[in-house]
């Protein structure tokens, strides 16, 4: 199986499959690590927070559409440029177009074989312990930042990932690769390194608890690779990547044997940890403890064993219709989509 890895995606689409079309032998999955801008109209657009001057339609609303139709199946994380009220429409993550699946706010998919996992959004230390309270298109900025719950439900997944997304870097990882290479193309980044500021520290604990084989990030707009040598004797091989720019440094090929076909399926462990707590998902303003969430005899479930394929993709995607498939209680009257 070949696996492309793609930066900061910022909306273009055609350029990535046309850049895919020319590797050979031909790519069979493409993952894309935030950015993805996944605008369907203008009500969208206005949803996205960037300045007015940057705010471009780009070409997604023609693959939604169905005018065009992505040639290599295609799984993205959310950054910090989104249409961030369609992405709340597929919390659990969902098809926005035939062939493109949005992997949620965190999740965990199998895919021929390879086991993917994913968190969206950057790191916020104003935010990251609130509930989910933003209305569209109010609060743009907090809708993005990634909150402590995601990486809770993320720590319960005991399973082995072969590859793990996020947009933005886990906090220190330039210490364990070419700090002095990394500073030399980007000099600005020295105060965040000094006062240890660069990165998520919600992803470096996932890194250190998930311990993936691949962990690979953008958001920074520079190429960097590191390694994450566990105490455990595992090892992570971490790559950022830069945006979808000509003569940029924005795709990664991975080889990876092939194991059954290349459908995406919901993996089963990660549903039963939905399954156990979402009920507990945090909603308003106010800053929540989690303890809770860390007694697993108070979140007894029974194990779910029906199918593992996600919603088909639908024009107005529903989270009543998923927590229904997948038996999930959740608090669906509180939380504002629009």
């Amino acid at each position: 199986m070949r696996v492309a890895v793609i930066g900061c995606c910022h909306g273009e689409l055609d350029k990535i499959y046309e850049t895919c079309s020319k590797i050979k032998p031909a790519i069979d999955l493409v993952l894309i690590t935030g950015d993805f801008q996944s605008i369907r109209d203008e009500y969208d657009l206005s949803c996205m927070a960037v300045p007015d001057k940057y705010k471009n339609m780009g070409v997604f609303h023609e693959y939604h559409s169905g005018k065009k139709v992505s040639p290599i199946l295609t799984i993205f994380v959310g950054g910090n440029h989104e249409a961030s009220n369609y992405l709340r429409e597929l919390y659990f993550g969902g098809w926005v177009a035939k062939n493109i699946y949005f992997l949620g706010f965190s999740a965990v998919v199998n895919v021929g074989g390879l086991t993917i996992g994913g968190i969206s959004g950057i790191f916020n230390k104003s935010d990251y312990k609130k509930g989910y309270f933003e209305t569209f298109p109010h609060d743009l900025r907090a809708a993005y930042h990634t909150r402590e719950f995601e990486v809770i439900k993320l720590a319960k997944f005991n399973g082995k990932i072969d590859i793990f997304l996020s947009h933005d870097w886990p906090q220190g990882i330039e210490h364990c690769g070419d700090t002095n290479d990394l500073l030399r193309r980007k000099p600005y980044f020295k105060n965040d390194i000094e006062n240890g500021n660069l990165g998520s520290p919600l992803n470096k604990y996932l890194c250190e608890h998930l311990k993936p084989k691949y962990w690979f990030s953008s958001h920074l707009h520079v190429k960097f690779n590191a390694v994450i040598n566990h105490s455990d004797g595992n090892t992570t091989n971490f790559l950022a990547l830069d945006k979808v720019l000509p003569y940029r440094k924005f795709i990664h090929i991975v080889d990876y044997p092939s194991v059954g076909e290349m459908k995406l399926k919901i993996n089963l462990e990660w549903i039963n940890i939905l399954r156990k707590t979402m009920k507990l998902m945090p909603l308003g303003n106010q800053n929540v403890e989690f303890s809770s969430l860390c007694n697993e005899n108070e979140l007894k479930e029974n194990e779910y064993d029906g199918d593992l394929n996600p919603i088909d993709f639908e024009e107005h995607p529903s989270i009543a219709k998923f927590c229904s498939k997948f038996d999930i209680s959740f608090p669906l009257n509180s939380i504002n989509i629009y």
